[in-house]
């Protein structure tokens, strides 16, 4: 249970509240309320970065709950029970000045203690919010290159590609621009008429890339979703290790990590469904491999499909497919390996 107002904590008090064990407190300033806590069995509660009068925190400590101090050294919450939305991210105007610019300016320093504490707190947050949020739903990954423009025809086959899997899934990706925002656009507008993604892709094309200006990439993101219904769910798993490239809009739910060590796997193993390749470079090469890896050791019920995007690309241009080919022969994920030419194929061994 996440307390995150003093109104709402006065409402649970009031209510007669007596075992706290289940509450996460957070960020809430409780100085002179250690009385009325005390009077609670608070074993096991905790009570995150909250402020309290000198010796309460020693006081409740004591009593069996978990308290966690403040870490001033990061623009981040360090313990938010939920996953970013957009709007969060991009809280202010311009892009310079927005909770993800400046955390992007805070990561790139030379860590401190106090930097090395907040990152560890903050990714393990998000680990526990993305667990809430992927339980009960069906994940299929889709990556590919970020550098893909917005007026790029492989952008709108993206797109395409994540609109039919998002009728039956939930689409991931990194959460970044190029072909990340292409599939997390389609799985956004997966209910709505194919119209609606038409429509969409050619508002997006009047400003194909986040350079030069990464406000009016956004801005023209927002033009392009303004109006719509309720959007289909998607999720975006993004880094501040290449803050350098802003995260998409199009993802409803974004798990934003600062260590992306912990994001690439993390983004694999949530993929239950299986996961798209799309034409790409080194870091999708690495996906490919690192997702191969943990197919190639799993449980046979435990191996998730990979389809590979592309004959000439993972052929030829990054030949791949081979030496996947020759890691999965004999193993039990060599009959869910595939290579397609197309996105519509790939969406037709997946969306089912």
């Amino acid at each position: 249970m996440h307390i995150e107002s003093v109104a709402d904590l006065d409402h649970r008090l009031a209510g007669g509240a007596r075992r706290l064990g289940s509450w996460r407190v957070h960020r809430l300033d409780l100085v002179g309320r250690a009385g009325e806590l005390l009077a609670r069995d608070v074993r096991g509660a905790a009570f995150l970065g909250c402020t309290f009068a000198p010796g309460d925190d020693d006081a409740l400590s004591a009593a069996g709950a978990l308290v966690l101090p403040d870490v001033n050294a990061s623009p981040l919450d360090v313990y938010r029970p939920h996953l970013y939305t957009p709007d969060e991210l991009f809280d202010r105007t311009p892009y310079s000045r927005s909770l993800d610019a400046r955390t992007y300016a805070w990561a790139q320093r030379v860590p401190g203690r106090d930097d090395t504490l907040a990152a560890a707190l903050h990714d393990h947050a998000i680990d526990e919010a993305l667990a809430q949020f992927v339980s009960g739903r069906r994940i299929v990954g889709v990556m590919g290159g970020h550098a893909l423009a917005r007026d790029e025809p492989a952008y709108a086959e993206a797109a395409r590609l994540g609109r039919a899997l998002g009728q039956t899934l939930v689409v991931a990706t990194g959460g970044g621009p190029g072909a990340m925002e292409a599939a997390n656009l389609g799985g956004r507008l997966a209910a709505l008429d194919v119209s609606a993604l038409e429509t969409a892709l050619e508002i997006l094309a009047e400003v194909p890339s986040y350079r030069p200006s990464i406000d009016a990439w956004a801005s023209c993101a927002r033009t392009a979703v303004a109006g719509q219904p309720e959007p289909t769910t998607t999720l975006g798993v993004p880094t501040w290790h290449y803050g350098h490239e802003p995260p998409n809009l199009f993802a409803t739910a974004i798990a934003k990590y600062v260590r992306n060590a912990t994001r690439e796997a993390v983004l694999l193993e949530v993929c239950d469904a299986g996961i798209v390749f799309l034409p790409g470079a080194a870091g999708t090469v690495q996906e490919v491999f690192q997702d191969a890896c943990e197919n190639y050791y799993a449980e046979e019920t435990s191996v998730a499909p990979m389809v590979l995007v592309g004959r000439r690309h993972w052929t030829r241009t990054v030949p791949t497919w081979p030496l996947l080919q020759a890691l999965a022969k004999g193993r039990p994920m060599e009959s869910r390996v595939h290579l397609v030419d197309t996105v519509d194929e790939a969406a037709a061994l997946l969306a089912g």
